[in-house]
């Protein structure tokens, strides 16, 4: 008992201290899949990491004061929110949770007198405005099912949720499409020279500044896509297969569509997703209603 009891506690901390490194790889990954679709042959895996100690060896240009506190409020909210996940507690805080980092992020590039920067802290709040009702929905959803918005609740269910969640499921595309920074929805930001903004929400940000945003981001494609194996919690590694899937699906999108206007995904999430969510739970409904 005494040794489950310390499993319990170490294989969390684990995963929080490696989550960062985990999102670094994914980006490597994905700038790695992304080149070999247009044909090209790509930067090294960890190339990301190399960015990162370059950009913390850099002398960094601050514009206001509060622009480090921030840059680190982002990352740390980020960290905390997935700890939350890993220690397999309550889903809505872990949404709050991960909704103060974005703020951090909104307000930081808000508080720049470029043109650029707070134009892309506009549409990054707009952005959250799309994925958050999602986020809330599918929570809803799994407490509908589960009686829980615990996380160790649905980690101990043995049944996986995707068989009474599938519509849900779907719903999520967009909101890691609005995560990743991909097309059609890299309103705020983009990592290409195909937008007004380019950078958007992170062009105030540089030297370790910067490499706090990016760790940042990549704890939280990690949170984002560790959602997604709830969904096939038991056994865990078909919930990752699922990720990973949904993952490749969005980097395809990425590459196969055009770019969208913030109204655009707006109206598109709110429809869609919402529309998704509410049919799984009229259908959930109706299955009971049946049964009675």
């Amino acid at each position: 008992m005494a040794e489950n009891n310390i499993l319990n506690i170490v294989l969390p901390v684990i995963l929080v201290l490696f989550a960062p490194i985990l999102g670094g790889f994914i980006m490597g990954i994905d700038r790695k899949l992304t080149a070999r679709m247009q044909s090209r042959m790509g930067p090294p895996l960890i190339q990301p990491f190399y960015d990162v100690i370059k950009l913390w060896g850099k002398q960094p240009f601050i514009s206001s004061s509060i622009q480090p506190i921030l840059a680190f409020g982002y990352f740390a909210f980020s960290l905390t929110s997935f700890a939350l996940l890993a220690f397999g507690q309550d889903l809505l805080l872990i949404i709050f949770t991960v909704a103060i980092a974005d703020l951090c992020l909104i307000v930081a590039s808000l508080n720049s007198k470029s043109p650029y920067s707070v134009l892309g802290g506009k549409r990054e709040l707009i952005s959250m405005m799309s994925y958050e009702p999602i986020l809330l929905l599918m929570a809803i959803s799994i407490y509908y099912v589960t009686g829980s918005f615990m996380v160790q609740r649905i980690l101990s269910l043995n049944y996986p949720l995707l068989t009474y969640l599938p519509l849900v499921f779907l719903a999520l595309i967009p909101v890691l499409i609005i995560d990743l920074k991909k097309s059609p929805y890299d309103v705020s930001a983009s990592a290409h020279a195909h937008q007004e903004l380019v950078r958007g929400v992170f062009t105030e940000f540089s030297g370790y500044t910067l490499a706090l945003v990016e760790l940042g981001h990549w704890t939280k494609i990690v949170l984002m896509l560790s959602l997604v194996t709830l969904f096939w919690a038991t056994p865990i590694i078909i919930g990752i297969f699922l990720a990973l899937i949904l993952f490749f699906v969005v980097l395809v999108i990425d590459n196969v569509y055009p770019r969208l206007n913030w109204k655009s995904m707006l109206k598109t999430t709110w429809s869609v997703g919402v529309l998704l969510i509410i049919a799984n739970i009229v259908g959930l409904i109706s299955r009971v209603v049946m049964r009675i």
